[in-house]
């Protein structure tokens, strides 16, 4: 029997701190999936099918379509050129969003009458192979489009509809990232992130139909043991065999490479293990395959390659059996250190004499060919005595269970290294290991997963889920545990149909530092498969929740205990993230329709289609040598029309617009100043020398403060309040840590600066070889305690990792400063003369004036231009005397054309500046320098031009511009080639008195000729009327003879009609000559005749 008082038994206690923690999380979650309730939902449509309420595709085509010239066509009174190519992408992206509970249309139509326009950003993943394509983080957003659906309705305004942007294209790029938002009017959805892969694996089938099939044999008689996949490739194992299968993507530009049917490699061998590296390098994927049997030993790698498949086996010479001196040895797992070319491989020896097994790890470098032991493993798992980890120093006790490794993981940004068996090692020199002991020994972890951003996850034979924080020494059970359970308990009462009675994992993993499962759910007779999120920061907060009952008075008090040091942490001074993270975006609003309900149509929507593609490829072709007078991809687009814009506003104001659809210029714009949202950047960029700061704002606990007695000592926090920063390569970078005290607001700011240390970097081409490394900021004793909510759901505090790359960051370049080099040109020389015939894109150059070239760097990312202080070398290394005739140079020829050291009389240039390479090889110039003279001395290629038509020689320079070695200002190797175009070049001595003596000889005859006419022409003239005359003559008399039957008195008429000439030839010189001298008087006189 209960007691009479208000005091609950034990049990009951329990049980009610139970029952109110079940229901204080139920309240939390509801309050959290309030938001959550309502979710994006977006699909592919083709060109063709759009509002059409069903219809969704595959990601099958890759190119652009012609499909929007026609209605371009009647935009004629429009800011766009008419004589551009615009085209359109095979697809739209649909976009609605549905709530739990309501109809899905009615919902998209309240939120379009409330203002709502879902925003959607793409983002295109650059290709693996930098050589080809370029290296770039490029992204647009968009507005979405309403449109309403074909279905007939009742309704006469507004029945199904939805929204609609273009699903761009980009070369190089067969993902995109799709991140759907709200334009905030309108009721909240939570952002919500989407993945469009080009499925390379579809085909067209004899109908034309899309069917999805890995080659011709789909079926296989064994079980697929490994699958990798890369960018354009997956591979396969089953049993010892290994296959591959290369899809249909743009990037593989061979198209006898692609697949299709598997492919087998190595045939020859069998495989016991395919083990993927993370990390690409140098343009190329790998793909490490474990030998077996007669190969024991070896290990074989793949090189991916736009889709060219090729495998080499390591170590070179001797295998690792024979270089360790033992019986017997097989690599059980291998990780490749990519960017240093290294491999870790993990060796089971046996020793001979005995049947003795024991564990090594070997390190190999693929360009010595040297191997070394890095680490030998204990017989058996050390004993911890209740610690949370133990250094291992060799002088530890150990338990009596064996120590089985299994695998490795390197993560390359912070250097730490794995090994996991039924055990958890890592290491972050490949030499001091730290034995994890909460993870229990009677586990064997069967694979592990990593964010790359600070979280591993470790699967074990029995399907349990570890977590652990990189950094870290604290292992947590995800599940089953109890926070597993509630938030099951959670999500059953919500009716979820992510969750059934009977699952099986079929596996997990991280996407955007999301952990995700994969698993195979059954639910009243029917199974299917579902990937579903695994909240990581809801399980540790539902098992951390402890509590304790304190009496006060008569009563039992709940009270749950917060570990985490702090209550607050924010994030301050962040600068803007685009100049760090390197991130292009461009934005593109829908155009303006005539439309009074904003609804759009088909051709309002293929307009749409024709700007962003045009907007991309503004930006694919503005990486050209001569830089702009502004710096923006889109000024060449509006230049021509910006004046009349308030013109076309007019138009679009009285519903007079071309088409039905208003373009509005300023919609279409590259963005530069992105605001960081206080959150550290998804990756950090550093040039030489280039620092990241930011601070950091903890409130603290109730007690974490203790000051120190001596008034005149600086306040300092002591225990929990304590910010650890790790750098992955501290020889390279450096962080630097200052601490203010705000004891007035019991708060601790924490300044951070990240900081290059210019030692571990040469120059390297813009995103190309950047080395890896990390920055890790731990806030201590709060790891798994320490939580906030936001918009995006909950989030763990305490734990910072961001990944930085050490190099030239992409999007920077060097380009010819056109406009100030001939506005400098134009002071220098007191004249400019350009070409007769002009071109703007291309001015020419007088040769006989000084050449004084300037160079800018652009930042594409964030829009800076400034003019290029440092030093270069500069090289002519083709030409010709014509666009057609112009050829690279031979190496040789270069160095005659440009060397200072010349003796061959080949020089194309010279300058005054002396200084030069260490080599003596080359002129170092800069903006200081003293200008560029001209030679084309006589084996110069340049020199005796011969001119194309009457005006002076012209001749076409190709000329490299490189900072290589001659610049520490910075770590990019700037290279830019482009055109000068000179003219007014001399001819050569020899050519020169040619032509003197031929045009004097011509000349001398035209003037002889004329001379000689003069003299003779009297004379020529009184014996052609001679001639004349008779011929006359003879004529006459030739009639008179045939026509003798005539009467007299027409003959006389006829013999008195002769003129006087006819009768006396000599009298018509002197007649001539009289004409000349007299013309009025002959005149009159034959006027009186």
């Amino acid at each position: 029997m209960a007691p009479a008082s208000p005091v609950w038994s034990t049990a009951g206690v329990l049980w009610a701190a139970w029952a109110l923690m079940l229901l204080v999380s139920w309240r939390l979650w509801a309050a959290e999936d309030d938001f959550h309730m309502c979710t994006w939902i977006v699909v592919l449509n083709e060109f063709h099918s759009v509002g059409e309420a069903s219809s969704t595709v595959q990601f099958f085509e890759q190119e652009p379509k012609d499909t929007v010239g026609r209605v371009f066509s009647m935009l004629t009174d429009s800011p766009i050129d008419p004589n551009e190519k615009y085209m359109g992408f095979p697809y739209y992206l649909k976009v609605n969003y549905s709530c739990e509970g309501q109809p899905s249309e009615d919902l998209v139509r309240s939120g379009h009458l409330m203002g709502m326009r879902p925003l959607v950003l793409v983002t295109f993943y650059s290709a693996v192979n930098f050589y080809r394509w370029k290296i770039e983080q490029l992204q647009i957003q968009m507005e979405a489009a309403p449109f309403r659906n074909k279905e007939t309705c009742l309704a006469s305004e507004v029945c199904g509809m939805s929204w609609y942007t273009p699903m761009p294209l980009k070369n190089g790029s067969v993902v995109m990232r799709v991140d759907v938002s709200t334009n905030g009017l309108g009721p909240f959805i939570p952002p919500k992130s989407f993945y469009m892969n080009i499925n390379g694996f579809l085909k067209l089938d004899e109908k034309k139909k899309i069917q999805f099939t890995i080659g011709d044999e789909t079926g296989f008689t064994a079980t697929i043991q490994d699958a990798i996949s890369t960018e354009t490739t997956l591979f396969i194992r089953q049993n010892q065999l290994v296959y591959y299968f290369t899809g249909t993507y743009s990037t593989v530009l061979d198209k006898s490479l692609i697949s299709r049917s598997w492919i087998r490699v190595l045939a020859n061998e069998c495989i016991r293990q395919l083990c993927p590296v993370h990390f690409d390098s140098n343009g190329t994927e790998y793909v490490i395959a474990l030998s077996m049997g007669k190969h024991d030993g070896y290990l074989h790698l793949g090189t991916i390659r736009d889709g060219r498949v090729a495998f080499s086996m390591y170590p070179k010479e001797w295998s690792v059996c024979e270089t360790m001196n033992v019986v017997k040895c097989s690599i059980i797992w291998a990780a490749m250190i990519s960017d240093a070319f290294l491999l870790r491989m993990l060796v089971e020896n046996t020793q001979s004499g005995s049947s003795q097994k024991y564990y090594t790890v070997i390190g190999y470098d693929m360009v010595t060919n040297e191997l070394e032991v890095l680490y030998t493993f204990p017989e058996f798992i050390p004993d911890a005595r209740g610690l949370e980890f133990l250094m291992m120093l060799g002088t530890e006790t150990y338990t009596s269970t064996p120590m089985i490794p299994r695998g490795m993981l390197f993560n390359t940004h912070n250097k730490l290294l794995f090994l996991w068996g039924n055990f958890l090692l890592q290491s972050y020199n490949n030499e001091n290991f730290i034995y994890l002991a909460v993870f229990p020994k009677e586990l064997f972890i069967k694979f592990l997963t990593n964010s790359f951003h600070g979280d591993l996850v470790m699967v074990t034979d029995t399907e349990e889920v570890w977590y652990l924080q990189e950094g870290s020494y604290t292992v947590y059970r995800l599940f089953p545990s109890r926070g597993w359970d509630m938030y099951v308990s959670l999500q059953n009462m919500h009716h979820s149909s992510l969750f059934a009675p009977e699952e099986t994992m079929i596996t997990i993993f991280y996407d955007r530092g999301q952990l995700y499962q994969i698993a195979y759910i059954k639910k009243e007779g029917k199974g299917r498969i579902v990937k579903r999120l695994i909240p990581v920061e809801k399980l540790l907060m539902y098992q951390q929740r402890d509590y304790q009952l304190q009496r006060q008075g008569g009563y039992l008090k709940l009270s749950f205990m917060d570990f985490c040091p702090f209550v607050v942490m924010r994030l301050q001074d962040v600068p803007n993230p685009q100049a760090y993270t390197r991130e292009e975006r461009y934005l593109a609003r829908p155009p303006l329709v005539m439309e009074r309900s904003g609804f759009h149509n088909e051709n309002s929507l293929a307009v749409y289609q024709g700007l962003v593609y045009y907007l991309l490829w503004l930006h694919s072709k503005y990486d050209k040598p001569y830089a702009d007078p502004e710096h923006d991809p889109t000024w060449r687009w509006w230049k021509n029309k910006k004046e009349d814009e308030n013109y076309y506003f007019y138009l679009a104001s009285n519903w007079r617009s071309a088409g039905g659809v208003h373009i509005d210029m300023e919609s279409y714009e590259k963005i530069y100043n992105l605001q960081p949202e206080h959150q550290l950047p998804e990756r950090i960029f550093l040039d030489k020398g280039t620092t990241y700061s930011f601070s950091i704002f903890l409130a603290a606990q109730g007690n974490s403060f203790k000051m120190q007695a001596d008034l005149d000592a600086a306040f300092q926090v002591q225990s929990k309040l304590v910010v650890g920063v790790v750098v992955g390569d501290p020889l390279c970078i450096e962080a630097l840590v200052q601490q203010k005290v705000l004891a007035n607001r019991n708060s601790v700011q924490f300044l951070i600066t990240l900081k290059d240390k210019k030692l571990c970097y040469d120059q390297g081409i813009s995103g190309h070889h950047l080395l890896k490394t990390s920055m890790m900021i731990k806030v201590l004793g709060s790891s798994g305690y320490c939580f906030r909510n936001t918009n995006r759901g909950l989030v763990m505090q305490g734990n910072l990792m961001v990944p930085v790359f050490i190099g030239c960051p992409p999007g920077k370049r060097l380009a010819f400063d056109i406009t100030y080099t001939l506005e400098y040109n134009r002071q220098q020389n007191k004249h400019y003369f350009d070409c007769v015939y002009s071109d703007p894109e291309m001015p020419c150059f007088l040769f006989r004036d000084m050449f004084y070239p300037f160079f800018l760097i652009q930042d594409l990312v964030t829009g800076d231009s400034g003019s290029f202080n440092g030093s270069y070398v500069m090289k002519v290394v083709g030409g010709g005397p014509t666009m057609d005739d112009v050829r690279d140079y031979s190496e040789e020829e270069i160095y005659r054309y440009n060397s200072p050291m010349d003796k061959t009389g080949s020089l194309i240039w010279n300058t005054k500046t002396e200084r030069t390479t260490n080599d003596m090889a080359f002129h170092i110039l800069s903006h200081k320098s003293l200008g560029i003279e001209w030679l084309c001395q006589e084996n110069s290629p340049c020199y005796d031009t011969v001119p194309q038509s009457i005006f002076s020689p012209e001749f076409y320079l190709k000329v490299l511009v490189s900072n290589r070695d001659v610049d520490s200002s910075t770590y990019c190797d700037y290279q830019l080639t482009f055109w000068l175009h000179i003219h007014g070049f001399p001819l050569s001595s020899k050519r020169a008195l040619f032509i003197v003596v031929v045009s004097a000889s011509v000349f001398l005859g035209l003037v002889i000729l004329y001379i000689a006419a003069c003299v003779l022409l009297p004379y020529v003239l009184t014996a052609w009327n001679t001639l004349r005359w008779k011929i006359n003559n003879l004529m006459a008399s030739d009639s008179y003879y045939t026509y003798a039957t005539s009467t007299a008195v027409f003959s006389m008429a006829s013999q008195m009609s002769f003129p006087e000439s006819y009768r006396d030839p000599s009298k018509v010189v002197s007649k001539t000559f009289q004409e000349k001298e007299e013309p009025e008087s002959s005149f009159g006189m034959k006027s009186q005749a």
